[in-house]
């Protein structure tokens, strides 16, 4: 048996792995594993050999999931493992020659040994096994792939490419199904297939040199792969594959890269130069060829991460810039001048179709991309612009959706064969929009980074899948309830699982004694001192937050603190350092600027994008007022620091800054610390110079940045701390006051700046209490006090609070859920689903959001789970950093959550209506304490979900044979914000009520509600006679309806007596607004004013001569001619 035995400095940090086995064998065909961090030692491998020794080692820990076999003496054997034995499981690699396996674990990548190597030989035969432990510790792969595809996998060449020209000279076409072209002919597109590879030809051509030189190796790229069009064939001609599919090289054996190495000499060697190559490399297209405006592409195909080496200013001839807004192009614009012409993306100029089958696992996950009409007009004026030029440069934000815009305007770019051959493609990023940082990125322009693309179309895909396939489940199990996510699900069941610690929370009594102390006998000698203290200690016995639970234990202690006497036992004087807060990072701003200035998420981040992308100045000039808003990183460029600290020193005085640099880190989770924290592009623009430029809240939101920039590298505050103990002289009790002063100002002067004036910021409030320090200050051990009043105070323990937006975005952030730029719209999505209120700045979960919650807990519990989303979360991270191969990651996924879909796809309405009356019960019925039917007197009240609609009632069981509801829910709480609201309005819909029972006939009195309102019914439905109805729609607050009130209205219409002049009856009957009396076709209300039981024949008959009196139904119709 073989130990596997790997380095103890791989065990430390929480990332992802892949092991690259080499073997001559090809009898091992195993399937996936995973491997997890151990502090085990000797653990087994499966089959015969033994790795080299000489080195440290500390061991790893397989977790056997199953192994199909492996070789000894040239034949496939099962191995026999017993119980709790733990091995791997290898994949083989497609050709025969090696072996991969997929593992987590807990790897710490950028060893110092790269080439480190350990071996070892399998039982019996010729076989070696490679380890390489550099490199290959880089990414993980979670699912086995196509045997195919891993036979492409390894014969990619272990060399980077040279993208800018390449990039340029390549046009690649994409499948689809149906497409438009930027000039805006729809034409049928490519038939899609996510088997067949779409190859380029590269044209060779013989030119003598040697070309040894391991520089120009590195430059050469593989070609762009295109497939057939319309049946047409292309001749394939040799070329050397890159790394089409994110497989990082380090996984390949030396082998197989000295193998890949030599192909490439001995191309070179035939007489191609570098650049050659790379003007060659491109395809020729019929230029009349028009491509769909939907296609299912990969990302694999786009340039890899790597930084250019030429600059694209100062210019050497018309380059094209495309940014994200309007805005940000013009201020740009301003800063380049004639020679680059910045045109706006807005925004995403593709996204995923938003309608089912758009992400296809069964296809290898292949997307199906729609581009939105106002798009395709943005493409073409690019395009245009292009014409001329020798540059694009790609300037969308420095993130992955910024990376991803970038990547889908190539790709769209390409098809439409805007990219001529001379033009050169280049990704610069900057985080501040000023002229200096413009400048310097286009100093340093790189590729687009395909391992942020993969994230991006790893995380859009991700929440495609859970989207598309809960959300359908939902309308038909929850009707009413819109849509779930990946995040937004997360975040719901943090506000309804603090609703259901609020609901389950009991309330308990406590007390806590408070006592006046001075230090003069005589309470009212002016020269004596007093201050106010608290009981601490009980017969010694510390007092907890509960150990005085009732007022008779407090009435006690009272008395006798009243007849003792005390004194100072100890005066503890100690100074405390309260250090500045971090940068602003795009969680904390949210928070900051909800709990201090009452703003949204959401409404914050419009300000800072405004701050961000520039506002024209007085002066006339326009630039950015502070960097990019989308951020977790807490680092600061050493410049601006150099610039803070100039500024504190001027403003302040030198010992307001601190002694050197701060440096912040961030402790939370899945912190990726990419991009600097936000600060103000120019520390010396001070808030009071924006007046008149900003508006009010835009003020507020960039003081509030600048005074945490500046405050950020500031000294700390010194805080002078005095605690006294003072104690009875019997032993009996002991009391504490403690009290605290600023020594030192610190960062905290920044606070008391006149340009803190647009925000109420008091940070030191409640600290500087400079006359309670000095009373406790004069005292000292053994000094005499006098008690002068004796405080009891009733408490009771409180619930947790509900969040607010502020405190669930820290929530959110501290678990490591999604991430600071999506905090915002989950918010808002939440509560535009009605799932959630916002009152008084509190979020409150609306039943219809519960209800969602708990579906999604009982059917999906991963997709509620806080540690897999955060977890989840740092596999997209994994994904950005190289480590993790993003097809693999969804396939992982997709595996377990498509059988989560199945089997909720199963479950019944009535097991939803069950689950939802076990955990809501005590809500829903708590206005029903008896649960038995009122109406059939046989049935039990149940939680129902309404056939049609997306309603809810609470109804009776024998349905449909018994027809009564007792309340009906439409998924939002009863109760309402305090505003006034119609009674009638505020009326839940109750059908059928029972009133009681008819004192002679003994029939059912019914409360019903109809087409034009509420009304009375004497007896059951049938179908032989129409029962006995009254309206009683003109009643208000039709709960309070009594069975005298109701017998009464069922009286009407009643005679009054017959009419003098043509002895026809005048009737008094309820009408939609009241009471009327009728005579014939005329009809008059009965006054308000007027009961209607008063109303004699008298009195109707001047009703109907009133003012009010209307002629009623059809007019005669003439006579004919």
């Amino acid at each position: 048996m073989a130990t596997i035995q790997l380095h103890k400095n791989l065990l430390t940090t929480s990332c992802s792995t892949c092991i690259h086995f080499r073997t001559v064998s090809s009898l091992i065909r195993p399937s996936m594993a995973q491997l997890h961090s151990s502090p085990l030692r000797d653990i087994s491998f499966p089959f015969g050999g033994f790795f080299n020794k000489g080195v440290d080692f500390s061991n790893i820990r397989f977790r056997y999931r199953r192994i199909l076999g492996y070789p000894s003496y040239g034949r496939l054997k099962t191995p026999r493992l017993k119980a709790g034995q733990v091995c791997p499981q290898l994949r083989c690699s497609g050709d025969g020659s090696g072996c991969v396996t997929s593992v987590h674990s807990r790897l710490r990548f950028g060893l110092s040994s790269p080439t480190t190597v350990l071996n070892c030989r399998l039982g019996g035969v010729n076989t070696v096994m490679t380890f390489s432990y550099s490199g290959a510790f880089s990414k993980k792969y979670f699912s086995q792939p196509a045997e195919e595809d891993i036979r492409n996998r390894l014969r990619m060449k272990p060399f980077s490419r040279r993208p800018a020209k390449i990039l340029a000279a390549t046009s690649k076409k994409t499948d689809s199904n149906v497409e438009e072209n930027i000039n805006g002919t729809p034409v049928e597109g490519l038939q899609n297939s996510s088997t067949n590879k779409l190859k380029n030809k590269a044209k060779k051509t013989t030119k003598k040199g040697s070309t040894k030189d391991e520089s120009k190796i590195k430059a050469i790229s593989s070609s762009v792969s295109s497939k057939p069009v319309n049946g047409t064939s292309k001749k394939k001609e040799s070329t050397i594959e890159d790394n089409v599919n994110g497989i990082p090289m380090e996984v390949l054996t030396s082998s197989s890269m000295n193998r890949s190495k030599k192909k490439a000499e001995k191309f070179i060697k035939k007489g191609n130069t570098i650049d050659e190559i790379s003007n060659n490399a491109g395809v020729k297209q019929d230029s009349n060829e028009t491509h769909p405006k939907q296609q299912f592409i990969s990302a694999d195909r786009s340039l890899q991460k790597g930084q250019q080496t030429f600059k694209l200013y100062p210019p050497s001839g018309k380059s094209v810039v495309v940014v994200e807004s309007v805005t940000k192009s013009k201020v740009i614009q301003g800063y380049l001048g004639d020679m680059y012409e910045v045109l706006p993306s807005y925004g995403h100029v593709r996204d995923l179709a938003a309608r089912s089958g758009s992400v296809r696992p069964e296809d290898d996950f292949s997307m199906l991309w729609e581009v939105p009409s106002a798009a395709w007009t943005h493409l073409k004026s690019i395009k245009v612009a292009l014409s001329g030029a020798t540059n694009l440069i790609l300037a969308s934000d420095p993130d992955r959706e910024g990376e991803a815009i970038a990547w889908h305007i190539i790709e769209m770019l390409q098809q439409q064969n805007a990219l001529h051959p001379g033009i050169r493609v280049a990704r610069v990023v900057f985080h501040e929009i000023t002229e200096a940082s413009i400048k310097n990125s286009l100093q340093a322009p790189r590729d687009i980074d395909i391992n942020l693309v993969n994230a991006y179309l790893g995380r859009r895909a991700l929440d495609y899948l859970i989207g598309f396939n809960i959300s359908p489940l939902l309308w038909r199990k929850l009707p009413g309830c819109q849509s779930a996510g990946r995040v937004q699900s997360a975040a719901l069941s943090l506000i309804c699982d603090r609703e259901m610690e609020i609901d389950q929370f009991e309330s308990q009594e406590y007390w806590t004694v408070d006592a006046v102390f001075g230090n003069v006998k005589s309470p009212s000698s002016r020269s004596g001192v007093y201050f106010t203290s608290h009981l601490a200690q009980i017969d010694s016995k510390r007092l907890g937050q509960l150990s005085i639970s009732s007022e008779k234990e407090a009435k006690d202690i009272e008395q006798k603190l009243i007849s003792s006497t005390f004194e100072v036992l100890s005066s503890k004087r100690s100074q405390t350092r309260k250090n500045p807060l971090a940068p602003y990072i795009t969680s904390t701003l949210q928070q900051e600027s909800a709990n201090k200035l009452h703003f949204p998420a959401t409404y914050t981040m419009k300000l800072a994008q405004k701050l961000y992308e520039g506002v024209q100045l007085a002066d006339g000039k326009s630039t950015g007022l502070i960097t990019y808003t989308r951020t977790d990183g807490l680092h600061i460029s050493d410049e601006a620091i150099k610039d803070i600290r100039s500024l504190i020193a001027k403003r302040y005085g030198p010992g307001y800054a601190s002694d050197g640099p701060r440096k912040y880190f961030k402790k939370v989770k899945n912190a990726q610390e990419a991009h600097e924290a936000i600060r103000p592009t120019d520390i010396n623009r001070l808030p009071s110079l924006l007046v008149g430029t900003l508006d009010e809240d835009a003020l507020k939101l960039y003081t509030l940045i600048w005074l945490r920039t500046l405050a950020c590298q500031m000294e700390p505050a010194v805080i002078d701390q005095i605690q006294i103990d003072i104690g009875s002289s019997d032993g009996y009790s002991i009391f504490r006051a403690s009290c605290s002063k600023i020594g030192f100002l610190g960062y905290q002067a920044v606070h008391q700046d006149v340009e803190a004036a647009a925000v109420s910021v008091h940070e030191n409030e409640g600290i500087d209490k400079d006359a309670a320090f000095g009373a406790l200050n004069i005292l000292k051990a053994g000094d005499r006090v006098y008690i002068s009043e004796v405080k009891p105070k009733q408490h009771h323990t409180i619930p947790p609070p509900r969040y607010s937006e502020g405190s669930l975005v820290k929530k959110l952030e501290e678990l490591g859920i999604g991430r600071p730029s999506t905090y915002a719209s989950t918010i808002n999505v939440l509560q535009a689903r009605s799932y959630i209120a916002i009152k008084s700045r509190v979020l409150y979960p609306e039943f219809r959001g519960r209800m969602v919650s708990a579906f999604i807990a009982n059917h999906f519990a991963e997709v509620a789970d806080y540690s897999f989303t955060a977890d989840m979360e740092t596999e997209l991270d994994n994904v950005s950093a190289g480590m993790t191969e993003w097809k693999g990651l969804l396939k992982d996924y997709w595996t377990r959550f498509s059988k989560y879909c199945n089997l909720a796809s199963n479950v019944t309405i009535h097991q939803v209506e069950k689950m939802l009356e076990d955990k809501f019960g005590d809500y829903l019925f708590a206005s029903l304490p008896n649960r038995s039917c009122p109406s059939c007197l046989n049935g039990t009240l149940i939680f129902k979900v309404s056939k049609f609609g997306a309603g809810y009632f609470i109804g009776c069981n024998q349905h449909p044979r018994c027809k009564y509801i007792a309340k009906t829910l439409y998924g939002d709480d009863d109760d309402n914000d305090g505003t006034e609201v119609d009674p009638q309005r505020q009326t839940t819909v109750e059908e059928p009520k029972l009133i009681g029972m008819h004192p002679s006939t003994g029939e059912k009195v019914l409360l019903k509600v109809g087409p034009y309102g509420h009304y009375i019914q004497l007896g059951e439905d049938k179908k032989s006679r129409s029962p006995q109805r009254a309206s009683a729609g003109h009643i208000k607050d039709v709960t309070s309806l009594s069975l005298g009130q109701a017998l009464d209205l069922l009286s009407y219409p009643k005679t009054l007596g017959l009419h003098p002049e043509d002895r026809r009856p005048v009737i008094i009957k309820i009408a939609r607004a009241g009471f009327a009396v009728k005579h014939g076709k005329t009809m008059a209300p009965v006054p308000k004013a007027l009961e209607p039981s008063n109303v004699t024949l008298e009195k109707a008959m001047k009703i109907l001569l009133g003012p009010e009196a209307r002629h009623v139904g059809r007019p005669k119709s003439k006579a004919k001619a």
